[in-house]
């Protein structure tokens, strides 16, 4: 008799680790969109929650943003972007503590008064924080 009571305490532990998976995925998803959108809207709020303080930011010329950096560059003028457009194939590796991202990236903008035309892979590390939730704490694009 205890076998049955068993195998349904299990079950219900697996399905009750899926649903958390669920919403980890649903966290996960809904931090990328506002990420992109504090970017395109320069909203210091947001980026300076979403971003974890030991961000390494890297872009496929070669440059590193810190947390700060990418703060700085904002209010300075320094860098702006106007279309940021993820394609909708994402891959994305999700556990407990940290997710994986790697997705294809159209982004145009302007640095140092040049414009930008961008097709991007982008890799990005997100790590799940008690304080903020998910927080973008590694990213690094290629050219397409």
């Amino acid at each position: 008799m205890r076998k049955p009571a068993t195998v349904l305490f299990v079950l219900f532990l697996l399905i009750a680790k899926s649903s958390f998976a669920q919403i980890d995925s649903t966290g996960l998803k809904n931090a990328m969109q506002q990420l992109d959108k504090a970017l395109l809207q320069k909203d210091e709020t947001v980026l300076k929650s979403i971003l974890h303080k030991d961000l390494s930011y890297g872009h496929s010329n070669g440059w590193i943003q810190s947390k700060s950096d990418i703060l700085n560059d904002f209010t300075s003028g320094k860098l702006t972007y106007n279309k940021i457009e993820n394609n909708s194939s994402a891959i994305i590796v999700i556990t407990k503590e940290y997710a994986t991202v790697k997705t294809n990236t159209n982004a145009e903008g302007v640095v140092n008064g040049t414009v930008f035309n961008l097709k991007l892979h982008i890799m990005q590390f997100w790590i799940k924080t008690k304080k903020y939730g998910w927080q973008l704490i590694a990213r690094q694009s290629a050219k397409q």
